[in-house]
């Protein structure tokens, strides 16, 4: 250490003990300590009245726009908060929803190409129901049977003929 740091430290201790004393000193003193307390008073008195002439001017006070600031920037923190919880709403509703509509277009792919397929053999169908019958085997042909004969002394009696009812038959009858 050198001797001009060691004169500087006691030039500051001694300076800053010189301070105290005399502030101690002033505090103690009931002139100075009542003088200090009326400044205060009368400090609170005006804020108080420049408060009511605000109020009665319909202007807000410098606390009124604090407190309103702070109501603010409580308002505007919830609403974050808010729009962040939303925010993730969204992106787990968005991975929900992705894997079932891809797996609903495969489903639906896979749909379209079996009606695809459906629609080719249907038309191949039509277009074998539309050409010559297929023949019959022989096993499944009809075969002609001679008429038996009628019984001996009964004729065969012959159906009427029906005769189609019109509207001039009806009258007639």
């Amino acid at each position: 250490m050198t001797e001009g740091e060691g004169l500087r430290d006691k030039l500051a201790r001694s300076s800053e003990d010189a301070l105290g004393k005399i502030a101690q000193d002033l505090l103690e003193n009931q002139f100075v300590n009542g003088a200090i307390s009326r400044a205060f008073e009368a400090r609170e008195r005006a804020v108080q009245a420049q408060e009511a002439a605000m109020g009665a001017l319909n202007i807000p006070s410098a606390a009124d726009v604090e407190r309103l600031t702070r109501r603010l920037r409580s308002v505007s923190q919830r609403l974050e908060g808010i729009e962040d919880g939303d925010d993730r709403l969204d992106q787990r509703l968005e991975a929900l929803n992705k894997p079932a509509l891809s797996g609903a277009e495969e489903r639906l792919t896979g749909i379209e190409s079996q009606l695809t397929k459906l629609s080719a053999e249907l038309g191949a169908l039509a277009a074998a129901l539309d050409s010559q019958p297929a023949q019959q085997p022989r096993e499944q042909e009809r075969l002609e049977v001679d008429p038996s004969p009628a019984p001996a002394g009964k004729a065969r009696a012959k159906p009427k003929p029906k005769r189609a009812t019109t509207a001039r038959t009806r009258k007639k009858s």
